[in-house]
């Protein structure tokens, strides 16, 4: 066994718990009440209760179900929503900022430019003063996610049970959102306010530099990586040239989809979303299996090899977009440092909540230490 595998997550039956926040939820619906109250027609009077977490998969934003009642034009009205709430800061974030305005508005625009089945958003609570943090309020949807604890290829879910024409199903309409958001006219004009204020001539550029400003709050809290640091000095060094730029979801991943009968229900997740090349977005999906099948083949389990491999993405992504994609190789080392920032950050909440204790490198926080190795290794990253 490899060190990068000695430092790996624990063994499938081990406690994958992660605690993302510590709000007393007491006055949750009270809160939420009041404020709708604002915002609904005068005497609508809206009750809030609240359902459990929602948030099975991810590790970012707290989500919330919310049951309303309230009465318009003298009718009773019943809604169920999902509340996306920006984390508190002294609950470690992943992110330095969660722009909750910028998703609300990408949500919405998406809905309105587009097929893909996003939940229509309802209200934005951009002020933090009723919750202690910005949130808002969309539809909830119905249907089934991927799990990401136990990840879908270890078995033992309704994803893994299903037949490969049923994951193929699944597959080829999830890239299908991709190419639907990709093709959305003017889309980097549409969703400008996505392209950061900070350093770079491209959108691509941008995006790095929000990346590494990103790593140095997480190295702030826990110190640095030395793999992080050597994929960001071989990123900085080739960045590709993007000659088109569009829309890109960002987490593009199965895991933040909603699916009946294996087709796509609810878009969800838009933190990452922003603006560059087509490729973030189709190395992304490539690449979160790659660490899910990583995993598998450390703990010897069959996994899913034959599902969102690179090569069907792109034959898919081709034929449904008219478009084909650029060689992935630097996108996927992108990929595989963002995530490694993302493990920075979740392991410095485990160690605020106690669910860890700090290992002797910070690279053995991460779950696919391994796959960033090679991948580093396989690009020539000094």
């Amino acid at each position: 066994m490899t060190q990068s595998q000695s430092q790996s997550p624990p063994p499938p039956e081990a406690d994958f718990h992660l605690q993302r926040s510590s709000r007393d939820a007491t006055d949750v619906p009270e809160s939420i009440a009041r404020w709708l109250a604002t915002v609904l027609p005068e005497g609508a009077k809206p009750v809030v209760t609240l359902g459990g977490d929602l948030d099975a998969n991810g590790m970012s934003s707290e989500t919330l179900l919310v049951d309303v009642t309230w009465t318009e034009g003298g009718n009773q009205q019943d809604g169920r929503f999902v509340a996306r709430v920006a984390p508190a800061a002294e609950d470690l974030p992943v992110f330095p900022s969660y722009r909750l305005e910028d998703q609300f508005e990408a949500i919405r625009l998406v809905g309105e430019l587009t097929d893909v089945a996003v939940p229509q958003v309802r209200w934005m609570e951009p002020t933090g003063l009723v919750l202690g943090t910005p949130f808002f309020l969309m539809d909830r949807v119905d249907g089934l996610v991927p799990p990401d604890v136990l990840p879908y290829n270890f078995g033992d879910n309704w994803l893994f049970d299903a037949t490969p024409d049923q994951q193929r199903r699944l597959q080829d309409a999830t890239v299908g959102v991709l190419a639907q958001l990709h093709a959305i006219p003017e889309g980097a004009q549409s969703f400008a306010f996505l392209d950061p204020d900070v350093a770079g001539t491209t959108p691509l550029e941008r995006h790095l530099t929000r990346t590494r400003d990103w790593y140095e709050y997480a190295v702030a809290a826990i110190g640095r990586s030395p793999l992080i640091d050597r994929g960001l000095r071989w990123l900085e060094a080739n960045v590709p040239v993007a000659e088109e730029n569009v829309l890109c979801w960002g987490d593009s991943r199965i895991g933040n989809v909603m699916y009946d009968d294996f087709t796509p229900v609810g878009v969800l997740d838009w933190e990452m979303a922003s603006l560059g090349p087509r490729e973030l977005d189709v190395a992304w999906m490539v690449f979160a299996h790659r660490v899910f099948e990583h995993l598998t083949t450390m703990f010897e389990m069959p996994g899913m090899p034959d599902f969102l491999r690179e090569a069907d993405i792109r034959a898919t992504y081709a034929e449904l977009a008219g478009v084909e994609v650029g060689e992935l190789g630097w996108f996927q080392v992108y990929a595989a440092v963002q995530w490694g920032i993302v493990f920075m950050r979740t392991g410095a909440r485990q160690l605020h909540f106690g669910e860890i204790e700090m290992p002797a490198e910070v690279d053995a926080l991460f779950h696919h230490r391994g796959l960033l190795e090679k991948l580093l290794d396989e690009n020539g990253a000094a």
